[in-house]
């Protein structure tokens, strides 16, 4: 099971999510960039921008290995790779 640690800072806009993720005695760092219109879309009725990133890391988690991670990016990528992101993430 993956560790996930989360700082969330206001940024322009929204919110910008410091994630480490560690597993088998290693750790990596992702930078992920989250919109208010994200929050909204993602987890209507939440503006808790920290557990959205949480449940996303645990969706792609459950997918592929913290190295196929992108180390930076926007929250609306992940339904780029994934389809199935937004109607998952809004059941989470």
């Amino acid at each position: 099971m993956s560790e996930i640690a989360i700082e969330c800072s206001p940024v322009d806009g929204g919110w910008l999510a410091r994630v480490t993720v560690t597993d088998h005695g290693s750790s990596r760092e992702f930078e992920v960039v989250v919109s208010r219109a994200e929050v909204a879309r993602f987890a209507p009725g939440s503006d808790d921008a920290c557990l959205l990133v949480r449940r996303s890391f645990e969706f792609l988690l459950a997918r592929e290995p913290k190295e196929s991670i992108l180390s930076s990016f926007g929250l609306s990528v992940i339904g780029r790779y994934f389809p199935e992101y937004e109607r998952e993430i809004r059941h989470r």
